[in-house]
């Protein structure tokens, strides 16, 4: 009958999956509970887990982080890679960091927009949705540990990689826009699998492009487990510290917090790309003006020990011989944390930009030129600048590792009741890092196995289970793997840009030109208008 042809084929809506994802989250906490019984007596269910993922995260860290030994330090041949590609575009697109730093704010603003643009978000929202997957835990925790570990000299690398990562930034951004697909639902999708793929194909490269394209998907989507496993980690630990440490009434249930982050983060990541870019465009302003207002509290009231401290970044930066390894270790050290907060060269946050309502790619990759600079250049500045006006510097560059902890004893020492307005901006920044990459793993899912409802509802559930399973595990085993994750992601992202630097700056060239004679007809049309 037409009729119940009609009801069995009905596309089931977002509270039809939203149900679908707590019945399903919700059959894990008592597993995890059960489980966590069974291994009280050894440590409880946070060290059977790490235990098991231990291994796996050792391996990869020892391929992924593949080190020569130079002026007696292990460098990561990985972060030479950053490091060069950074370099290189900066110089390939003359100082394109600075040339287009006002043009990328005029885009941002809206005064390039025409409405007929295609996509499915603005560029504030693609922005904000990249942003909300820069701007993360990794700006407090990841600060704290290259400082702790690097004396304040690390802050001065993290500043410098801010600031070359924007031109990175700026080239993958611009491909992943120019080379994005429209899937058959009428979605977009893009990034580095799709100008991997069609752009050395073009290039003559298809084979080479194609298994680029299959590597770094599959990175992606472990990937983004391992964030997402990272930030409701750090949530989790923070919310304890804030409430009483281990006298909390969240000590010892992980799991329980796990699954009311997990929920609430299904709650957007099932409506799509523009449920989680109209979240992100409301969450990333409160959360960075939250974080950046009460960092700048911190410093106004140690406002005496700035200049000691700005002194101080600049000169250990240079001659600092701490337990990182001298100058050389402390370099290594402050772009490899800098590349994890804002993912520069690695590729992942040109699959939210792809999505922009745009018909030309330059705007949008002005426009992610931003990102490094908010999420580096200002919050992981605001970050050091707390630590190192507040913290002795003898309890710096100690080679002991401190995370979101050392940030928060540095509030704690300006107001007392400011750990816990920590722990807010904590979860925000780590709610906002888990429904990003949760888009990102997503994509890298359905580049893999297509792009259909089944496949991105089946990970969105299996990612937010996760998020449940890293509030149960400790940090070090998460960091490991998250790390190397994204750092391979690297590899494959950086060869297609290479491959595609001299059509990426013939259009840059194309477009400024565009751009002049514009304003030049708009300047006479102002004279003939006078």
């Amino acid at each position: 009958m037409p009729g119940r042809r009609c009801v069995a084929g009905r596309r089931r809506g977002p509270g039809h999956l939203l149900l679908a994802a707590i019945a399903t989250l919700a059959l894990v906490r008592p597993t995890l509970a059960r489980a966590a019984g069974d291994a009280a007596a050894g440590g409880g269910i946070g060290a059977l887990i790490d235990a098991a993922f231990q291994p796996l995260a050792s391996l990869v860290v020892e391929i992924v982080f593949f080190s020569v030994r130079i002026a007696g330090v292990d460098v990561p041949l990985i972060v030479v890679w950053l490091i060069a590609g950074a370099t290189f575009f900066t110089l390939y697109l003359r100082a394109i960091n600075l040339r287009g730093f006002g043009h990328a704010l005029r885009i941002v603003r809206g005064l390039e927009d025409e409405r007929d643009d295609p996509g499915e978000v603005s560029h504030f929202q693609a922005l904000a949705t990249a942003v909300s997957g820069t701007v993360g835990v990794g700006n407090i925790a990841h600060v704290a540990v290259a400082v702790s570990v690097g004396g304040a000299g690390a802050a001065f690398w993290l500043v410098v990689a801010g600031f070359l990562g924007m031109a990175s930034k700026f080239a993958e951004c611009t491909l992943g826009v120019k080379y994005r697909r429209r899937n058959p639902d009428g979605t977009v999708s893009g990034g580095p699998m799709f100008f991997l793929e069609t752009g050395l194909a073009r290039r003559g490269w298809p084979r080479l492009g194609r298994g680029l394209a299959l590597y770094y998907a599959f990175c992606i989507i472990f990937g983004a487990v391992g964030i997402g496993m990272f930030q409701a980690n750090q949530a989790f630990v923070q919310l304890v510290a804030a409430t009483g440490g281990a006298s909390s009434f969240a000590a010892g249930h992980g799991a329980t917090v796990g699954l009311l982050i997990a929920l609430s983060v299904a709650v957007v990541i099932l409506g799509g790309i523009r449920a989680i870019a109209r979240v992100t465009s409301a969450l990333v302003p409160l959360m960075a003006a939250l974080y950046i207002g009460t960092g700048l509290v911190v410093i106004a009231s140690h406002l005496d020990r700035v200049p000691e401290a700005l002194v101080r970044i600049v000169t250990e930066a240079f001659t600092t011989q701490g337990a990182s390894g001298g100058v050389l270790g402390v370099v290594v050290l402050g772009f490899r944390r800098a590349a994890f907060s804002n993912e520069a060269g690695i590729g992942s946050s040109s699959i939210a930009h792809s999505v922009v309502r745009t018909k030309e790619p330059l705007t949008q990759g002005f426009v992610a030129m931003l990102e490094p600079f908010i999420d580096t250049i200002i919050v992981c500045s605001i970050t050091a600048l707390v630590i190192t006006t507040s913290v002795d510097a003898s309890a710096l560059g100690t080679g002991a590792v401190s995370g979101v902890e050392l940030t928060s004893d540095a509030f704690a020492q300006v107001v007392s009741w400011f750990p816990p307005v920590l722990s807010v901006v904590v979860f925000l920044f780590a709610y906002s890092t888990l429904i990003s990459w949760s888009y990102y793993g997503r994509e890298g899912c359905a580049y893999l196995f297509g792009p259909s409802r089944r496949v991105r509802t089946t990970f969105n559930l299996f990612y937010c289970a996760c998020a449940i399973v890293g509030c149960t595990t400790t940090l070090a085993a998460i960091l490991a793997f998250a790390d190397s994750m994204i750092f391979a992601m690297a590899f494959a992202n950086l060869i297609g840009l290479y491959f595609l630097a001299p059509e990426l700056r013939a259009d840059l060239d194309v477009y400024w030109a565009r751009v002049r004679a514009r304003r030049g007809t708009e300047g006479g049309a102002r004279r003939d208008d006078a």
